[in-house]
């Protein structure tokens, strides 16, 4: 038997290889992010299910992945990068498996919080695995590239769920995901192993008290609108939430290595980024969620025009983080382009409130392209700007702490936007309503069904002489409803933007940006940026 030793297949001789299988593997994070809400409208028709429970489709994912990031990230330290990659990625697919077999909406919700859990494995993960295969310059251009991958999978995913729904059916989305998964695990034999010999405990105390504070509040924000937002039930859960979260800010002062260091945030310019985070959340996620309802309920397009039509909001997150980074790196300020960009996002909003039933793709091009090159504006340097705010020694809790906030934005962004809709939807209509469908109609469902894009579903049940009328009435309260949502994320956004702008000159530039240092760089030796990223080295 030859003993001659055979070369190791591993990220030493095929860095290119490594980072294609990482990258294929992080994909899926942002396509479930931005290409689920697409398909809600028609897994609602063919499933059933309350717009409570469609909410979950996309909640459970965003809740359990805001949730475990922290705690995923300590576990690829204790157990190994590529253990933890290989267990998020074969997690994914089991969940596709279920929700595209899955016979109502409740396994869907399931299958979904499931794929959360499976995504903060993933993300965490990937980036180790990255900085610890990777050095200096090239460590650098991996980063980048994995950035890149990120934001298009952000960008593309409203389109591409919109034309496979359209074409092969709501299931074809996440078969299309599997794929995807299924191609990253074949490369996990070209992953090499690593983990860090120095990694602490893990903050159970706090993770379990921070993850279940969000689902109470996310629960408390779904069921407002179903059993009005003075119920006992509802208030209860934001009792709840709320005393969660101070005891996790209690436990989290306590520990020896807390999930969260709250000493963070008495840094204004750490705090002023995570302001921003949460306005822009509300800004272009909570807008992914809602407006593909409106498009294919009121407007009348199908789930490919809608997903078209998205595209002006998305696409030019394709290009301009490059320029946000190009105006950092050439001495404009981090500061004013992250405050251009949130304007930027604020005058879209502000301006699609021109949204009526009929409106024509021109009509929306203008708003929804200013709010896109906003959008991509702040993702070229926001996550440079959150590591860049702190100490270099304290970067990597900084990101951590910086994109678990993030996702928990999102999440509680895309539930409230939708709840906010659902509420006055149905105090628009529901003095309406016995006209066409008689006394005793349930404002409650029609709300529902109208905020999750099924207005044809609900004009059915109408005398077919009123249905018409119907239509138009419904769509009427949708678009009211629409427009009060889009002028408050404006506000949001531009008062944000001024704040932020503000805090920052207060306390002077981030640490790097006077030199001109690329977006998406932490300060820190190697410089390797984050883009949507944990750094846990």
């Amino acid at each position: 038997m030859s003993t001659t030793p055979q070369p190791r297949l591993d990220a030493g001789n095929r860095p290119g290889l490594t980072l294609l299988v990482v990258c294929l593997g992080v994909l899926i994070v942002p396509l479930g992010v931005s290409g689920t809400p697409v398909a809600l409208p028609d897994i609602g028709r063919e499933l059933g299910g309350s717009l409570a429970s469609l909410q979950w489709v996309v909640n459970a994912y965003n809740v359990m992945a805001a949730s475990l990031m922290m705690v995923a990230g300590s576990l690829a330290d204790l157990l190994g990068r590529k253990k933890m990659f290989a267990f998020g990625t074969g997690l994914y697919a089991v969940s596709l498996v279920a929700t595209v077999l899955a016979p109502s909406v409740l396994v869907i919700d399931i299958a979904r919080g499931v794929a959360g859990v499976a995504a903060a494995a993933l993300m965490t993960s990937a980036t180790a695995i990255v900085a610890s295969s990777f050095d200096g310059a090239a460590r650098a251009k991996a980063f980048a590239v994995a950035g890149v991958t990120l934001g298009s999978g952000l960008a593309l995913g409203p389109t591409t769920s919109g034309l496979l729904v359209g074409a092969l059916g709501w299931q074809s989305v996440f078969y299309a995901h599997l794929a995807l998964v299924v191609l990253s695990m074949l490369g996990l034999p070209f992953l090499r192993d690593s983990r860090n010999p120095e990694a602490g405990g893990i903050d159970w105390p706090g993770t379990i008290t921070f993850s279940l504070a969000l689902v109470l509040f996310t629960l408390a924000i779904i069921q407002g609108p179903q059993n009005g937002w003075a119920s006992p039930v509802v208030l209860l859960l934001f009792a709840g939430s709320v005393a969660l979260v101070v005891v996790f800010a209690l436990v989290e002062r306590r520990q020896q290595t807390p999930m969260f260091d709250l000493s963070l945030f008495r840094e204004s310019r750490f705090l002023s980024v995570n302001l921003l985070n949460v306005a822009f959340s509300f800004g272009f996620i909570g807008l992914l969620l809602v407006l593909p309802a409106y498009l294919i309920g009121a407007n009348g397009e199908s789930s490919q025009g809608a997903g078209l039509i998205m595209l002006l909001l998305t696409g030019p997150v394709l290009f301009c983080p490059l320029i946000g980074g190009r105006l950092v790196a050439s001495g404009v300020h981090m500061r004013v382009v992250l405050g251009l960009g949130l304007l930027l996002i604020a005058a879209g909003c502000a301006w699609l409130t021109v949204v009526h039933p009929g409106i024509s793709v021109l009509g929306l091009a203008g708003p929804l392209l200013v709010a896109g090159v906003g959008v991509g504006l702040i993702m070229g340097v926001l996550d440079g700007a959150a590591v860049s705010t702190v100490p270099p020694e304290r970067a990597g809790m900084a990101a951590g702490m910086f994109n678990t906030i993030r996702l928990a934005s999102e999440a509680i962004a895309a539930v409230v936007m939708v709840a906010a809709v659902a509420s006055m939807v149905r105090s628009r209509i529901s003095d309406g309503l016995p006209e066409y469908l008689g006394a005793g109609a349930p404002a409650g469902t029609t709300a529902d069904k109208v905020a999750s894009g099924d207005v044809a579903g609900v004009v059915t049940e109408a005398p077919a002489r009123l249905r018409d009328a119907f239509t138009d009435f419904l769509s009427a309260g949708h678009t009211d409803a629409l427009r009060v949502v889009l002028w408050a994320s404006a506000a949001l956004c531009a008062i944000t933007a001024v704040v932020v702008h503000q805090m920052l000159t207060d306390r002077g530039e981030p640490a790097g940006e006077s030199a001109g240092e690329p977006a998406g760089k932490p300060a820190d030796a190697d410089g390797a940026p984050l883009e949507r990223t944990l750094v846990d080295d």
